[in-house]
């Protein structure tokens, strides 16, 4: 049935946790791309058909004309469920370059769900932020809103050990204690869940 394999794609991509990534589906990717050149092919030969046989492609109403006419339409849902598929990637990828390419190194776990074209998404998109973040001195990648305190309570879940480095002190991080700490110098070690912001 024409498009099944691009609904799979689709379906797949949705029944995921949201803003969570599978592994890239490379082969039902590459036999959707193979559906698609079939149905270009195909397309390509009805017309061709028609123009020898002297009718006019957009005004005669053959049998030609209407198979002409779903190979078109499935072609376009086959091209639009790809790019679905894609920018959807895309934007998840985006948003770890954003949460976390900046700080540190993706997870392997999470790497070998991307593509190749995927992988190379992430380190440029992330060395473009990083380069803009650089040459303004800004951290685009703090809080978008303006937190009511530059101070946050944290307790720390893995031992990081003592004479880390922070703004204005060094500090000793151990299993389970808890520290009154800039933002700004907790948010690293929280976004590699380090540590836990504490309410309240």
């Amino acid at each position: 049935m024409h498009g099944r394999k691009a609904y799979e794609l689709v379906k797949e991509f949705g029944s995921g946790e949201k803003g969570h990534l599978k592994i890239f589906n490379n082969e039902l990717f590459e036999r959707v791309i193979e559906e698609c050149n079939e149905h270009h092919n195909a397309l390509q030969s009805l017309i061709r058909k028609m123009q020898e046989e002297g009718l006019e492609v957009q005004t005669a109403k053959n049998a030609d004309h209407y198979g002409a006419l779903i190979h078109h339409i499935s072609l376009i849902r086959n091209k639009r469920c790809l790019m679905a598929y894609v920018y959807n990637r895309a934007e998840i990828i985006r948003d770890l370059a954003w949460k976390v390419g900046l700080l540190h190194e993706l997870p392997h776990e999470i790497q070998e769900k991307f593509s190749d074209s995927e992988e190379q998404y992430f380190k440029d998109h992330s060395k473009s932020l990083k380069l803009y973040m650089s040459q303004l001195s800004l951290d685009v990648n703090v809080d978008m809103v303006p937190p009511k305190d530059p101070y946050i309570k944290v307790r720390v879940l893995e031992d990081l050990g003592s004479g880390i480095i922070l703004s204005d002190k060094s500090a000793n991080f151990a299993r389970h204690s808890m520290h009154f700490l800039k933002r700004t110098d907790a948010e690293q070690y929280i976004a590699r869940g380090l540590m836990e912001e504490l309410t309240g």
